[in-house]
């Protein structure tokens, strides 16, 4: 009994705790602080993915999974920000000196920001007086960065470095609370904005580079460092993809789908690139019809972008996210992999612009809503449905211009029947298809509905029965699968006539 008395005083103690957070990131920190206090007072929990060096603060959900990514996590205990040990005392008990940000720089493990600091004569604007955020890349940071890149920033000491380095300042102080989702901060390098995303799951970057270690106070300012370098940003979303020859051919979808001006314009946008390689697997005839249809392409395109700019970084989980058509992706990560329902086919992350965010895709994403009924159906639960109407010849009507309406059987259906194509089975097959496009909300108690057949079906809409949609009296399972030419209904067996009563 007292076991359960502590267990239920330490969730009442996390919820109150969390909701008293003034942000997402404060009540992750404050989580990890209540998972780490049996070790001593400032101790936080960190989980580090297994097999890297990525580590972050723990919410519920990690914890308990004890997986990032869907890989297993190691957890460790470690100072919270702004803490420090003290030899033969029990946790974090010491606040860490309070210095200028260079030896700040040097305090919090960001030695090589320090030494280029240093080397590019800014030491003794960050040792002198004023109020700076300084956002420090890691060592791995600059260890990860291309040696070309690096080189031509050393190289050129006194102009490309302190550029790079002033790009990673503001010139005033900002804690992570000031941080807010979708803030622009002007950098000391000719006023660039720096971009400031603060996610729901207590991520927060700047320039989709994560924070690590975030609100090292200094005397003169603060520190947060990042685990990458960072770079300005200049273009909006549309001119990345136009000055990109991996993207030629979704640059012409783009314009002939009238998407241009979206893109150019104020926003915070997802987009999963699709590279030419990407359109180039797609069946030519498949490619030539969606990009002759201006209504499918419009939405084959606005499938690729999501309402809301997610870097790479925030994403740890698989999570559902809104695209501009209307349905959702399951955005999630695999490792260091970053999957689109399911699939790891992000071939480059990350490319930001002023008012969005591109990863690059090498497998086109093709929404239901962009498909024929014919290629809906190969895919999905009613595939020997989908191979009937084709040996029936009633290929035309599922890929024709004409709307209408499919009553497809699911596969269970057609379980113990011979599949072999006779005169009866097709007209049988020609009577689940109706003449025009009924939606579900279009289908009303007692309604007739004509099939290519001739038959007329009846529709029962039975109250109690959580008001499923019958034909024939034979239940609707799945409803609105929308094509480019018509809509799918499922059902769970053959569609027959009714006995005249």
């Amino acid at each position: 009994e007292m076991k359960r008395l502590t267990l239920f005083a330490l969730a009442i103690t996390l919820i109150a705790t969390v909701f008293a957070a003034k942000t997402p990131y404060q009540a992750v920190l404050q989580h990890s602080r209540i998972r780490g206090r049996t070790h001593g007072p400032n101790v936080c929990a960190m989980q580090k993915i297994q097999g890297t060096d990525k580590k972050y603060f723990t919410n519920c959900k990690q914890w308990y999974h004890r997986k990032i990514c869907g890989k297993p996590t190691v957890v460790s205990y470690e100072c919270c920000p702004g803490y420090e040990k003290v030899i033969g005392e029990k946790g974090c008990p010491a606040a860490l000196p309070l210095v200028n940000i260079y030896k700040t720089l040097g305090v919090v493990g960001a030695t090589t920001t320090k030494m280029y600091s240093e080397r590019a004569k800014l030491q003794e604007e960050i040792e002198g007086p004023g109020s700076f955020t300084f956002f420090a890349p890691s060592n791995e940071a600059w260890a990860a960065l291309p040696t070309e890149i690096l080189d031509a920033l050393v190289s050129n000491v006194n102009i490309e470095l302190l550029n790079a380095l002033h790009y990673h300042m503001i010139n005033k102080r900002l804690t992570s609370d000031d941080l807010k989702h979708g803030a622009l901060f002007p950098s000391m390098y000719q006023d660039f904005d720096v971009h400031i995303h603060h996610y729901s799951n207590g991520i927060v970057t700047v320039n989709c580079a994560r924070l690590v270690k975030t609100d090292q106070h200094a005397t003169n300012g603060i520190v947060h460092v990042v685990d990458r370098v960072i770079t300005a940003i200049t273009n909006n979303v549309n001119s990345l993809i136009d000055t990109d020859d991996d993207l030629d051919t979704l640059r012409t979808a783009v314009a002939a789908a009238g998407l241009t001006n979206l893109l150019e314009n104020e926003g915070f946008y997802t987009i999963f690139a699709p590279t030419n390689e990407a359109f180039e697997k797609i069946p030519p005839e498949t490619l030539t019809r969606i990009l002759g249809d201006p209504v499918a392409l419009k939405d084959l395109l606005n499938y690729h972008i999501l309402k809301n700019l997610h870097c790479s970084e925030s994403i740890v989980a698989g999570t559902p996210l809104e695209t501009l058509q209307g349905t959702v992706l399951e955005v999630g990560c695999d490792g260091e992999e970053m999957t689109i329902n399911g699939k790891a086919i992000v071939t480059q992350r990350d490319k930001l612009g002023t008012n969005g965010v591109i990863h690059y895709v090498n497998e086109l994403l093709i929404p239901d809503s962009a498909k024929t009924l014919l290629e809906l159906v190969e895919g999905s639960v009613v595939t020997t449905a989908s191979k009937l109407f084709k040996d029936a010849g009633l290929t035309d009507h599922l890929i024709g211009s004409e709307a209408v309406t499919l009553l497809a059987p699911l596969n269970d259906a057609f379980k113990d029947k011979s599949l072999a194509m006779t005169p009866d089975l097709k007209k049988l097959l020609r009577n689940h298809i109706l003449k025009e496009k009924f939606s579900s909300k279009s289908l009303y108690h007692g309604q007739e509905l004509e099939t290519l057949g001739g038959l007329k079906l009846r529709v029962f809409v039975f109250r109690n029965r959580n008001s499923t949609v019958y034909v024939n009296r034979v239940p609707v399972v799945e409803t609105d699968l929308m094509a480019t030419n018509g809509v799918v209904h499922a059902v769970d067996v053959i569609i027959k006539p009714l006995r005249k009563s």
